[in-house]
């Protein structure tokens, strides 16, 4: 036998020796989750050439052939009927026959960020859970379904990732993302369907590591800075995609909540056009349109100086952004942070704001308002200077507690505080005793501010921080 013919023959031994075995994809598995009334897709590895077979037990015309190419990978589309389960999908080949159990239709959100969308019901990071104990004692929802996926900040892109869909109970829901589960059991609550949930966080992490290299290419300034050879593994550019996004590129979802930001304060400028290209590059690579995006402002903390304004200036990036894009949602923090603590305990909150987001604006269900109150317009006359407000139409208060967040400022534009007291048109009426002729106001416009009281509007929804003029802050 010549040199050659060997070769060639160890290279075919190896080589289907590697990809004989009939696989699914990691995200794909038993327990799973997968979006009612939609086309999925059902893809993995077999030995190049091999045609595989599927069939789901929804449905009759739920079955696909595909054949495997020469590098042995293969996706087939399955039509999926109304949310119920469980169900089988059967995935067979030349050799080989395996079956996925205990599926469900429903509803498949994905949910990712740093540090505060990552933080466990359990704890973590030093922090705790508000009510974690009955949280965790209320958890057995066969209804919910949870895909956590691991860690991995990598160089390239990546087909496979670690996690398994586990079901929520006592047992298992600990080590959930506290605002992720906790957001699915509102929905699973009111829309009375199973929820199916892919967590993909990475606590620390920056924007520019969740983007692709391809779409990250337009920014030069933040990609250069997050590929300094002594950047932090979770910062690096474009790694966080390659490794948690990229392997679930082709699971069918409804659509994502996104809690991120605290680590870009320091290029805040940049986070609009950041988040613009994030969310249309994701749209694209997963296909099902322009999927609803609800995100997180980043709450108060102090930041080694509460009275600096970096994290103020963020949030009012984030604000921006949520105007830019289409189909999103932002939600407030304002009166849930914690001055010594950037992981603030009460992501229940936090959950059921995005939910009655996605509730109001994805499935459109009625009664529910869900737009915090917001700055719109000022107006000065002598002393006063009058906030007019969108979302206030139905009522604000505080509850009866003092609001202490507001500043305003004179020609000098040297801020003083001020006192805010609500007018019959439901308009916030700023004074400082300190200013006799203001010019511009801010409310809550720092890192952290301490104030005994909030305003809300009828919806129990606080007025995010705010600032009506652009000057250089002092």
């Amino acid at each position: 036998m010549s040199k050659r013919v060997s070769f060639l023959l160890v290279f075919a031994i190896l080589h289907f020796s590697v990809i004989a075995q009939l696989k699914v994809a990691s995200v794909i598995g038993d327990n799973m989750v997968l979006q009612q009334n939609s086309k999925i897709k059902i893809w993995g590895k077999s030995t190049a050439g091999h045609t595989i077979k599927v069939s789901a037990s929804w449905s009759a015309d739920a079955n696909a052939n595909a054949v495997a190419n020469q590098y042995g990978d293969w996706l087939v589309t399955l039509p999926t009927i109304a949310a119920g389960g469980p169900y089988q999908i059967t995935i067979s080949d030349a050799k080989e026959k395996m079956k996925l159990n205990n599926l469900l239709l429903g509803e498949v959100w994905l949910c990712s960020g740093q540090s505060n969308m990552e933080m466990v019901i359990a704890g973590m990071f030093g922090g705790v859970i508000k009510d974690a104990d009955e949280i965790i004692n209320d958890a057995d929802n066969n209804n919910i379904r949870v895909f956590t996926v691991t860690r991995n900040s990598v160089p390239t892109l990546q087909d496979t990732c670690s996690g398994s869909w586990k079901i929520a109970n006592s047992e298992n829901v600990g080590n959930f993302s506290a605002v992720a589960y906790l957001y699915a059991k509102q929905l699973e609550h009111k829309l009375n369907v199973p929820i199916g949930i892919i967590s993909t966080s990475f606590g620390g992490s920056k924007i520019e590591a969740w983007m692709s290299k391809e779409k990250l290419a337009n920014y030069p300034e933040p990609l250069k800075e997050a590929s300094q050879p002594k950047t932090a593994i979770q910062n690096k550019a474009s790694q966080l995609f390659n490794g948690m996004i990229n392997p679930v590129l082709n699971y069918t979802i409804k659509g994502a909540i996104w809690y991120q930001g605290e680590s870009n304060i320091v290029n805040y400028k940049d986070y609009p056009d950041l988040m613009v290209g994030l969310v249309s590059d994701w749209r694209s690579r997963f296909g099902v349109g322009d999927f609803p995006f609800y995100f997180v402002e980043i709450a108060p903390y102090w930041y080694n100086n509460s009275s600096a304004f970096g994290a103020a200036l963020q949030r009012g990036q984030q604000q921006k952004a949520a105007l830019l894009i289409p189909n999103s949602g932002i939600v407030s923090t304002v009166d849930i942070g914690e001055e010594k603590c950037i992981h603030p305990a009460d992501k229940a909150t936090v959950a059921k704001r995005l939910a009655y987001l996605a509730l109001s604006e994805t499935y459109q269900k009625k009664g529910y308002n869900v737009k915090s109150p917001t700055y719109n317009s000022v107006a000065f006359k002598d002393s006063v200077a009058t906030v007019t407000l969108d979302n206030a139409v139905s009522g604000m208060t505080s509850f009866g507690k003092v609001v202490d967040g507001f500043e305003v400022a004179g020609a000098d534009s040297i801020y003083h505080k001020a006192t805010a007291t609500i007018n019959r048109k439901l308009q916030i009426e700023v004074v400082s005793s300190q200013v006799k002729n203001p010019v511009a106001v801010r409310y809550a416009f720092r890192n952290y501010f301490e104030t005994r009281g909030w305003f809300y509007n009828a919806a129990n929804l606080p007025l995010p921080p705010f600032r009506t003029d652009n000057w250089e802050v002092k």
